[in-house]
C-alpha cells in the first residue's frame, strides 16, 4: 500500500452507513423484530449477506429512492427466509436507517477532523434518512452527496464526479476514506483518488453487508480513531 501524504490533503469524503454509522447492528436490530414473530433463527452473517447481495440487485436496476431500495430488500429477505413480509414492516425497516447508530469513535474523530480539512459525504441514500444519522453524528458536513441526488449508486462513480465537481479541488487534494471495497474503495481508486480502508470487519468472517472487491486501498485502519493518529492531529 502505498503512503499517504495527509500535508497535501484539503479534504476528507466519508462514505457513511458502515463507515461513520454501524449499519450492520442497525440492520440487525430491524430485522429481528420481522423475524422472531416468525420464530425464524438465521445467524447474523447470513443475514448480512442476504441483505448486501438483495441490496446490490435492488441498486442495479432503473434507479429507485433508498427507502423502496430498503423495502425491497425486506420483501427479499422474506421470500429467502420462507415467509412474506408485510408492508408495513418493509417500511418500517426502509426508516430504520436513522435510528442506525454512530459507531463510538465517529463523533470526537470526525470533530478533530474538521479542525484540518474540509469533510463532505458521499452516501448511498435519501436525504432525509442521511439528515437522521448527520444529527446523530453531531456535525455539518462541508458537502453532502447522495444517491437521491445523482440518482445513482456507488460503485456508479456519480457521487465522486459530484463531491470532486462541488468541492472545486483536484484529486490529489481529496483523500476518500470508507469501509466498503466494493461500493466505494473500488471506484474511488479508479478514478484516482487515495483511499483509506476502514476495516470494521477486522477479525470477522465474511464480508458481511457489503458484497466482496479486489479493490486494494492505499491505506488500512480498524476504525477513525487510528486515522486520527495517523494524522496527528
Amino acid at each position: 500500500m502505498s503512503a499517504i501524504d495527509f500535508e497535501t490533503v484539503e479534504a476528507l469524503t466519508f462514505d457513511c452507513y458502515g463507515t461513520l454509522i454501524d449499519w450492520e447492528s442497525g440492520i440487525l436490530a430491524a430485522l429481528r423484530p420481522i423475524l422472531d414473530v416468525r420464530d425464524v433463527v438465521e445467524p447474523d452473517e447470513h443475514l448480512l449477506e442476504l441483505f448486501g447481495e438483495l441490496e446490490a440487485e435492488a441498486e442495479s436496476g432503473d434507479f429507485l429512492p433508498y427507502r423502496a431500495v430498503l423495502s425491497e430488500v425486506a420483501r427479499g429477505i422474506g421470500v429467502q427466509l420462507g415467509f412474506e413480509t408485510t408492508e408495513e414492516e418493509s417500511a418500517d425497516f426502509a426508516g430504520s436507517v436513522v435510528r442506525w447508530p454512530p459507531f463510538a469513535d465517529s463523533p470526537e474523530a470526525l470533530a478533530a477532523l474538521s479542525s484540518r480539512y474540509r469533510l463532505a459525504i458521499v452516501s448511498n441514500v435519501d436525504d432525509d434518512l442521511f439528515a437522521g444519522s448527520q444529527a446523530q453524528l453531531g456535525i455539518s458536513f462541508d458537502e453532502v452527496v447522495t444517491a437521491q441526488q445523482v440518482g445513482s449508486y456507488k460503485p456508479n462513480p456519480g457521487h465522486f464526479h459530484e463531491v470532486l465537481r462541488r468541492l472545486d479541488l483536484p484529486t490529489e487534494k481529496v483523500l476518500h476514506v470508507a469501509q466498503s471495497l466494493y461500493h466505494d474503495i473500488g471506484p474511488a481508486r479508479h478514478l484516482g483518488l487515495k483511499c483509506v480502508w476502514v476495516n470494521r470487519r477486522a477479525g470477522k468472517g465474511g464480508a458481511g453487508a457489503t458484497k466482496p472487491s479486489p479493490a486494494i486501498p492505499d491505506m488500512e485502519v480498524p476504525d477513525l480513531a487510528t486515522l486520527v493518529e495517523a494524522i496527528e492531529l
